[in-house]
């Protein structure tokens, strides 16, 4: 055979292989091309569960009332009435200051006062006489109307008096600082013979109420709105304080959701929660950072382990599905939040479908796979 007869078999040969794989190669799936056989993977037939949502989100510890003492009037501390980091009583007195030129104000203030009244009991008899006199023009009626202007100033002078004796009694009152509210009492910041002065900036001591305690809990914004969704028409959501999330140390009482703020907060993206917990021991200290756990109850949901699930170039999640002909594909998929070791489905996938949660990294779209049931255990 001739040259130019061998170069026209081999072109002509070239050319039906590359025929052959535009008509019937791209349909075909790589592993049965190469003539490998399908390739084994673990599989999940998704069905709908019945879980107990909840949301863990950092939080930190707030008093329920706290009160900061100060004087409301000046004068020297003669007495501290309390032991530090002892239980006080709303109305128990905290410290007594001198009280010596209040009394004498207060004397003051009472002698100014009878003085008013017998003035005015003086005026008043003025009055009576001038009143029969004028009957008989003793006196004019000009002198009669000057009388009962001087009973009027007379009964004022009175007012004036017994305000300022009330002023004074109140004065002598604020030398005895009492306990605005229930609560342990922290550290003394004066000591019997400091001089202290009305409304002063420095605090005597803080009064802080421990039982029971705010946990105020920081809500990403983002999902935010989920959250609110999810708690929208729930009362009385319950709240447990952890404290060591690595150890699952927990705080014992269980605690009630009461409050979620309606703005998101510019500086930190986040939106406030505060829940109410009860704290007899007094183990939570305000300023002490815990997470809350927020039980959002019951949820009927499908359920992927997070495992199957793979981010795409765009950051979504998607999954490979196969479906009754044992061909897989990949499905984007929507979730509303982790639980534990798997993703709450949203959306993109139902219940009855069977996913891929191991080997799909040996296969490719449209891709013929041998399956086998897949176990947590695994």
């Amino acid at each position: 055979m001739s040259n130019p007869v061998k170069i026209f078999i081999v072109i002509a040969a070239i050319i039906t292989s590359v025929v052959f794989y535009m008509m019937f190669g791209s349909s075909v799936p790589n592993n049965q091309m190469a003539g490998r056989p399908p390739a084994a993977v673990s599989v999940l037939v998704l069905k709908t569960q019945t879980i107990t949502r909840h949301e863990i989100l950092p939080g930190r510890i707030a008093a329920l009332k706290q009160a900061e003492i100060r004087p409301q009037v000046n004068g020297i501390i003669k007495t501290r009435l309390f032991e530090e980091g002892a239980e006080v009583n709303q109305g128990q007195a905290l410290y007594q200051i001198d009280d010596t030129p209040y009394k004498a104000t207060v004397s003051s203030k009472i002698a100014d006062f009878k003085s008013a009244e017998a003035s005015l009991k003086a005026v008043l008899a003025r009055q009576v006489r001038y009143q029969e006199l004028l009957k008989t023009n003793a006196v004019s009626g000009q002198a009669y109307d000057d009388v009962i202007a001087q009973v009027d100033q007379a009964k004022a002078a009175v007012s004036v008096a017994q305000a300022s004796v009330e002023v004074a009694q109140v004065n002598l009152d604020y030398t005895r600082v009492y306990a605005p509210i229930s609560g342990r009492i922290g550290k003394s910041s004066v000591t019997e013979g400091a001089l202290v002065t009305t409304n002063q900036a420095a605090r005597l001591a803080v009064i802080t109420q421990l039982d029971p305690v705010y946990v105020d809990i920081s809500q990403p914004g983002v999902d935010a709105m989920r959250l609110r969704m999810e708690m929208a028409g729930n009362d009385n959501i319950p709240v447990q304080v952890i404290l060591d999330r690595e150890h699952n140390i927990v705080h014992p009482e269980m605690g009630v959701l009461k409050f979620s703020d309606v703005v998101i907060d510019e500086t930190t993206g986040s939106v406030s929660l505060r829940a109410l917990i009860a704290n007899p021991k007094q183990t939570l200290l305000p300023g002490l950072f815990v997470h809350a756990m927020i039980n959002l109850g019951e949820l009927q949901t499908i359920l992927v382990p997070q495992r199957a699930a793979i981010r795409n170039a765009s950051g979504g999640l998607i999954v490979w599905v196969m479906d009754k002909e044992n061909k897989v594909n990949i499905r984007p998929i929507t979730v509303s939040g982790p639980y534990n070791d798997q993703w709450i489905i949203n959306g993109g996938i139902e219940a009855g479908e069977t996913i891929v949660i191991e080997g799909f990294q040996k296969i490719g779209p449209g891709a013929l796979v041998r399956p086998s049931p897949w176990t947590a255990s695994k």
